[in-house]
């Protein structure tokens, strides 16, 4: 049974938490010993979340090593630049092409990376890096915040596992008025992947 280690990176708000719950469900139903933390930095303020998902036969911690991540799940394109450090060698970035500028970028005090950049920080480690319009696909649906589910959905055609497993805990996990339309975002996300 192959070990796999996901880090989601993101801000309050854009579902991070609940996408987290979803992988972790996932992976357990799939047969693996499964994992989980999150950090939460003044997430309901908008504030830095990011989550440690660990698939394996047998995981002792929750929390992933630097120089482990095998998937970085970069909500936002900054939260994804935050975490290179975590990447294996030849892992894989999924990130949202997605800005939200942090205060001292408002205040003019900060400049933030362009996309190019943080591609380039990201490939430092990653074998590939792999750009989405998360966001823009949860907006054309009716819900930014679906974006977690949009980038589920996108992630499943890289870590395999039936497609029906997935929707099973989306079912599962979601209130039950919006079950219809994380299934929709998960299936634009797997569209989206190609």
């Amino acid at each position: 049974m192959t070990k796999i280690d996901f880090l989601m990176a993101g801000v309050g708000g854009q579902g991070t938490i609940l996408a987290s719950n979803i992988l972790a469900e996932v992976g357990l139903q799939l047969g693996y010993d499964v994992k989980k933390a999150e950090v939460h930095g003044m997430a309901q303020r908008g504030g830095q979340v990011d989550s440690h998902v660990r698939w394996g036969e047998h995981v002792h911690s929750p929390l992933v090593e630097e120089n482990s991540v095998d998937y970085l799940i970069g909500f936002e394109m900054l939260e994804a630049a935050r975490f290179p450090h975590f990447m294996k060698q030849g892992s894989v970035a999924v990130v949202n092409d997605y800005r939200i500028n942090p205060p001292l970028v408002n205040l003019g005090k900060a400049r933030y990376p362009s996309k190019e950049e943080i591609e380039s920080l990201l490939l430092a480690r990653a074998g590939k890096v792999l750009w989405v319009d998360g966001t823009g696909i949860a907006k054309e649906l009716g819900n930014p915040a679906m974006v977690g589910v949009v980038l589920l959905g996108f992630l499943s055609t890289l870590v395999g596992g039936d497609q029906e497993a997935w929707l099973a805990v989306i079912e599962r996990m979601v209130p039950p008025k919006f079950v219809d339309l994380n299934k929709e975002a998960f299936a634009a996300g797997r569209k989206a992947a190609g």
